[in-house]
């Protein structure tokens, strides 16, 4: 029979903040938990004037900006991105973000299912 299908309403996505950095916070819309079977898909939220600190992921990141304006520092180069960009951050790879503006920015995140372990670098 395999994979079941999932709908998951807006209202059902708990948010939490991130106990890396200040002003993240997370909400997963659809995870292993839901039986997907290969993906987790998080949606981020990034408070106007928070860091989030030089660390590294276990797994690759795609995300895709849904709103606002902020820089992204992968590997020693950094990149303001805004709505309906796209990025790569490959497993292993030093990233960081940071909100100089007055509004919020918000990403999604896809990461493959599995433990995604955070090592901070500061």
């Amino acid at each position: 029979m395999g994979t079941e299908p999932v709908v998951r309403r807006a209202s059902e996505v708990e948010y939490e903040s991130v106990s890396a950095a200040d002003g993240l916070e997370k909400g997963v819309l659809v995870d292993a938990d839901d039986g997907a079977p290969t993906f987790a898909i998080r949606r981020f939220t990034l408070a106007p004037g928070s860091e989030v600190p030089k660390h590294t992921n276990e797994v690759e990141h795609e995300q895709y900006v849904l709103s606002g304006e902020y820089t992204v520092g992968i590997d020693e180069e950094e990149h303001v991105v805004s709505e309906g960009d796209s990025l790569l951050i490959p497993a292993g790879v030093v990233h960081w973000y940071r909100n100089e503006g007055d509004e919020e920015g918000a990403f999604l995140c896809a990461v493959p299912n599995g433990d995604d372990e955070i090592d901070l670098l500061e």
